[in-house]
């Protein structure tokens, strides 16, 4: 059983790009549309399509299963889709522990999001002076409900 146990937070200002350790583009769309229910996503990143499986278990846990898969069919099953994300992923090193932002592009430019993964729920984190606010387990925020209602059209932003 693969788990992802994860936080979120908004960005207020630019002082995480001095801990960028690499960065890639990321595209990915969705083959669900239920949050509640398991979430079926397609990512391409670096030359390659991955299939990841994600349903919410409590609090900031999820099941996480992602699988690859070759390139034709990546192709093939995103040019199908309508709800997808662009986003720039920046990965950072920050007192020995492993951050990434994601910077938005197209419709959800220019929301830009941090997050942490955690070994358990309860591991302390301490918040770099970049982070605005917490976002985790807002549905909101998450990228499946981005892809139907982008950053760009909300009224008001935070």
């Amino acid at each position: 059983m693969s788990l992802e146990i994860e936080r979120r937070f908004l960005i207020k200002n630019d002082q995480w790009k001095d801990f960028i350790t690499h960065k890639t583009f990321i595209e990915q769309g969705y083959l669900s549309h239920d949050l509640e229910d398991w979430i079926v996503r397609i990512r391409y990143d670096s030359n390659n399509f991955k299939i990841a499986l994600k349903k919410h278990i409590k609090n900031f846990t999820n099941y996480e299963y992602e699988y690859s898969i070759p390139n034709s069919e990546g192709e093939k099953i995103m040019s199908t889709l309508t709800n997808t994300i662009k986003k720039e992923r920046f990965f950072l090193k920050i007192d020995r522990k492993d951050w990434i932002v994601d910077c938005f592009k197209d419709k959800n430019f220019p929301l830009e999001i941090a997050e942490i993964e955690l070994t358990k729920e309860e591991e302390q984190v301490i918040l770099q002076s970049f982070i605005a606010k917490e976002i985790t387990g807002l549905k909101r925020y998450t990228n499946l409900n981005l892809t139907k209602h982008p950053f760009s059209k909300w009224g008001k932003k935070i």
